[in-house]
This record gives C-alpha cells, sequence and structure tokens, in this order.
C-alpha cells in the first residue's frame, strides 16, 4: 500500500520533470510561442533579385519588430590558433536589460573570420553576404531547448565564415545536424553578390538532435517577402541549383503521419511543417507583393501568395524604404483613418488584452510597427570591392518616424551613439532614444508631427543618395591606391553622417517639443489653437448632451 502511494506521488513528479526537460522552453530561448503568438510576428524581410532593381543591386531587408537588442557594432575580423575553440551562445539579445546569452557548448574556430555588423540579429559581413530575418514559429513539437544552436547565433558564425548565401545554408545544415537546433521556426533571407536564397529551419522535436530546414532560391528578375509565416512550398530536390532541404526533410514528415508519399497530395514544406493562416502575415506579404506588381491585381483576403513575383517596374531602394514605413496608407486597411486612429490620425496600435471573436480580426498588423527595434536594408553590388559595395542602410526605431543613414560593410566602427542605450534608462547620448523619444512624441498629435519628422528624414536621406556617387568614386580611388586608407575614409564618412542624423534628431525633439507644446502651434507669427476635426467631433458625441436647469 504504501508503494502504491509513494508512485502515486512520484508519476505528478516525473511528468512535470519531463515536461520542463522537453517541452518547455528553456531561460535562454529568445521567446516563448505565447509571447510569438501575442506580438502577432516581430520582423518583416523583403528580398530583391539582381535584375528585379533599379540599381542592379541585390537587396534585403529586415525589421526587428520588438524588444530586441539595438545597439549596433562592428565585430573585427580574427585570426585564431590552431586548436583553438569558438563558443557556442545562446539566448540573449534583448538587450543589456534584460538575461544575457550564455555559453552553451563549442566548436573548433577557423584560423580567419571576417568583419562582421553585430546586434541582435547579425546582419552583414565585410564580403558582401547579408541576411534578413522572421519567426514563424512552426509546430510546437518540432522545438528541442536542448539544441545548442539558436538563429541569432547561426547567423553571427556564418557571417564571421561565409562568402555566399549557399555556402551560409550549407554550413548551417552541418551545425545543426552536429549539434542540434534549439530554436522556433525561422526564415532568414540570405544575398550575396549574385544570388539571393529563402532559408527556413525547425527543430526536429525534444528526443532528437538536428533540425529539418529547407531552402529556396529567390528567381532572377523576382522579389520575394517573408512576413512570420513559412513560405516555402513544393521542394524539387532534383534542382539543387534552386532547392536545398536537410535529409530529413521527406522522411521526418512520413514518420509523424503528416504526409505520405501514396497520399497523392504534393509535398508542401510550409503546410507539413509550419501551416499557418495568419491575417497579420498574410497581409504584409499582400501589400509588398501588390505594391510592387499591382498589375497582379492581388486579393487581400488571400490564403496564399505566389512565393515571389516579377515587379511591374525595377525596384528601387526608396521602394523598399517607403515599404517599410506603410502602414496601409490609401487602402481600406489605412491605419491612419477611421476613429480608432483618433482626431490626429495615429497609425499606432498598442497591444491589448481584449481578444476579437474567432474568425474576426482586431487590429490590422502594418509592416511599419511602433514597437521596431531597427531596421535595415542591405544591399550588394558585385561591380564594386566588397568593402564599397556592401552597403547598408540602417534606422534605429519605427522606420516612420526615423532616418535611415549609410554603413558601408568595409567600416571599422560605428559612432558611439550607435553602440549603447538600455531601454530602462532613457539616455540622451544614446542613438536609439533620440528615435524611440521623437516616435513616442509624435503619438500626440500624429498627423502634424510626422510631416516635421518626414522632411527632417528626407533632408538627410537625400543629401546621403546625393553623395552616394561622389563619396564611392573617392573610395574607389583609394581603395586601387591602398585597401586601408579606403577603409577608414569610409568609416569617417560613415560615421560623420550618422553622428550628424543622430545630433539632428534630438534637436528634432526639441523643436517639436516646443512647437506642439499644450496642444497648440506655437511657432510661426503667432500661437495657434487648431483643435479638433468635426468628424472626429461628431463621432464622439461633441455638443450632443444637452444643459438641464434645476
Amino acid at each position: 500500500m504504501k508503494k502504491q502511494k509513494l508512485l502515486w506521488l512520484l508519476c505528478p513528479l516525473v511528468f512535470i520533470l519531463l515536461f520542463f526537460i522537453f517541452i518547455r522552453p528553456s531561460s535562454t530561448h529568445q521567446s516563448t510561442w505565447a509571447d510569438f503568438e501575442e506580438d502577432w510576428a516581430n520582423c518583416t524581410s523583403i528580398v530583391v533579385t539582381k535584375t528585379a532593381s533599379q540599381d542592379g543591386s541585390l537587396m534585403t531587408t529586415h525589421s526587428c519588430d520588438g524588444g530586441y537588442e539595438f545597439r549596433l557594432k562592428v565585430v573585427p575580423a580574427r585570426t585564431a590558433k590552431p586548436g583553438e575553440m569558438r563558443p557556442i551562445m545562446k539566448g540573449g539579445g534583448h538587450g543589456a536589460e534584460r538575461p544575457q546569452a550564455v555559453q552553451v557548448g563549442e566548436i573548433p574556430e577557423v584560423s580567419q573570420t571576417y568583419a562582421r555588423f553585430d546586434i541582435a540579429y547579425s546582419f552583414m559581413n565585410e564580403k558582401q553576404l547579408a541576411i534578413g530575418e522572421t519567426t514563424f514559429g512552426g509546430r510546437r513539437e518540432l522545438y528541442n531547448p536542448q539544441g545548442k544552436f539558436d538563429i541569432m547565433e547561426l547567423q553571427r558564425i556564418v557571417l564571421e565564415r561565409c562568402t555566399t548565401a549557399r555556402e551560409a545554408i550549407e554550413l548551417i545544415g552541418q551545425l545543426v545536424e552536429k549539434y542540434g537546433y534549439g530554436d522556433m521556426g525561422e526564415c532568414l533571407t540570405f544575398i550575396d553578390k549574385k544570388e539571393a536564397w529563402v532559408f527556413e529551419i525547425m527543430g526536429s522535436g525534444p528526443l532528437e538532435t538536428g533540425a529539418i530546414w529547407a531552402a529556396r532560391r529567390v528567381p532572377e528578375g523576382e522579389v520575394f517577402v517573408s512576413a512570420n509565416r513559412s513560405r516555402i512550398g513544393e521542394l524539387h530536390l532534383d534542382d539543387p541549383n534552386n532547392y536545398l532541404a536537410s535529409k530529413n526533410v521527406f522522411s521526418y514528415a512520413q514518420k509523424k503521419g503528416w504526409w505520405s508519399p501514396d497520399s497523392g497530395e504534393p509535398f508542401r514544406f510550409n503546410k507539413i511543417y509550419a501551416p499557418s493562416e495568419s491575417i497579420g502575415s498574410r497581409r504584409r506579404e499582400w501589400r509588398v507583393l501588390s505594391t510592387l506588381a499591382p498589375s497582379l491585381k492581388l486579393d487581400p483576403w488571400q490564403v496564399d501568395y505566389p512565393f515571389s513575383v516579377k515587379p511591374d517596374k525595377k525596384v528601387s531602394l526608396q521602394d523598399l524604404m517607403a515599404l517599410h514605413r506603410d502602414y496601409y496608407q490609401g487602402t481600406e486597411f489605412d491605419l491612419s483613418q477611421g476613429l480608432a486612429a483618433g482626431p490626429f490620425n495615429n497609425p499606432n496600435r498598442f497591444s491589448t488584452r481584449v481578444r476579437p471573436p474567432k474568425g474576426h480580426i482586431g487590429w490590422e498588423r502594418p509592416i511599419s510597427i511602433f514597437r521596431c527595434s531597427y531596421c535595415m536594408i542591405a544591399q550588394t553590388r558585385d561591380w564594386l570591392p566588397d568593402w564599397i559595395g556592401g552597403l547598408v542602410w540602417f534606422a534605429e526605431d519605427d522606420p516612420k518616424t526615423s532616418c535611415f543613414v549609410p554603413f558601408y560593410c568595409g567600416i571599422t566602427k560605428v559612432p558611439e551613439a550607435y553602440q549603447i542605450g538600455r531601454r530602462d534608462k532613457f539616455d540622451r547620448r544614446s542613438a536609439w532614444w533620440a528615435f524611440d523619444f521623437v516616435s513616442n512624441w509624435a503619438n500626440l498629435r500624429f498627423a502634424d508631427m510626422v510631416k516635421d519628422i518626414r522632411q527632417a528624414a528626407s533632408d538627410f536621406e537625400t543629401t546621403f543618395f546625393n553623395l552616394q556617387p561622389v563619396v564611392e568614386k573617392r573610395a574607389l580611388s583609394l581603395y586601387q591606391d591602398d585597401p586601408e586608407t579606403c577603409r577608414r575614409y569610409l568609416t569617417k564618412y560613415s560615421n560623420e553622417m550618422a553622428q550628424r542624423v543622430v545630433d539632428e534628431w534630438w534637436a528634432l525633439a526639441d523643436y517639436l517639443i516646443v512647437k506642439y507644446n499644450d496642444g497648440y502651434i506655437n511657432l510661426g507669427p503667432r500661437r495657434r489653437a487648431p483643435g479638433y476635426p468635426k468628424w472626429w467631433l461628431d463621432a464622439v458625441g461633441y455638443g450632443q448632451k444637452k444643459i438641464i436647469n434645476r
């Protein structure tokens, strides 16, 4: 009898132990599925192939839409001694005020690494290899907390070791097969000097070391978007020039009963391993593809969109900047319109614990979102030396109230203002806080303030575009004589321009405080009170309550 009681006591304890070992996300894991679903996903990435772009460059983007590390640094190239090991770091990536990455293992170091940019999701190295990222979750049962690698560390490693997209994909495949993948379903958009690839990866369950992944090359002349759901469908592995996948990609699905070759149904990677009809993802896919290829007349309520499309006209850098500042302006989903936008056309919608009924949508999820940590647009150009050809346009915080500044991939540092800051302490030395403050202040009277903000951003960005041919001509001349002199020149230029923008943004913040203080427009010939628009006053019942005298 005592043994039976003891057994009844032990069974729940064993179950809880197994749950924490195999199912519950580890403390180093960067997010949970609950967080992922709550946030309605955290990134958007766009890819433009070489012959689809206006200037012949390849481009990929990444808006890091959540509470992530915004401090930007350049990690220098490094020479290692024979037998030296590189630590595997896991977790972190959410800023100085949050738990940091911890070492969970090590791998042999290579003799020579490449310099790279470092941030939450590292995005480019000195060899013109660039990466965008979005999380799509995938089946929960595929998550393995014991896997050594998370996606952030994989990005760091391939940027340190690889020069091409294909090489990076193959290296990730080798690493996760040996050491395991311990993160949610992720999409990486790779570009090098010639090709663009989409790579999607998930774990292989709590009992197996490894991963399930697939990669597809973006067809030349086309554009692609990832918005937090898996986009790779059918796999044609007999065409390795355009498709790659893990060894277990078919067998694992068969073993789990998720697909059978005898069913007559085609094998679709996304439908099998990460089924999703998220309207927040679909709407962003529609917005990007329909903006770049309006002739397709894509339905905004469509469940599935083409993997990639041919744009109606060549895509420019400015087109991608505009898309990352987009909140469906001019469409039926325009977030600056309607009662929820308030009297001053504010497109921002903060999180709410009230859920819409099943089958209904709450707030629309735009491409540009207030909680963005940073946004980048990477360009690769094979007609220039790597240090000049690789270029990142970087904006701290929300792109619609920020400014893109140029950082060449050959630079050795960024301004200190971009390297510091934390969310739990306001800091006027920090670049991120300059842009975040302006973004938050604009919520008070968005329709008016955003005009001032966009003018400031446009002035700077237009200047950068106009200076670019001159700067790169000078850089190329220096490079031909002495590459290191070229590198110093580009570092000086990028740093001076970036710091100038930060200084101006703090000045802009002070200007907006004064100009819009107390609901007035305080600058100009005289102070004026613009008040509220009549449509909004009518909607909230202004003037409809009758006075009663007793």
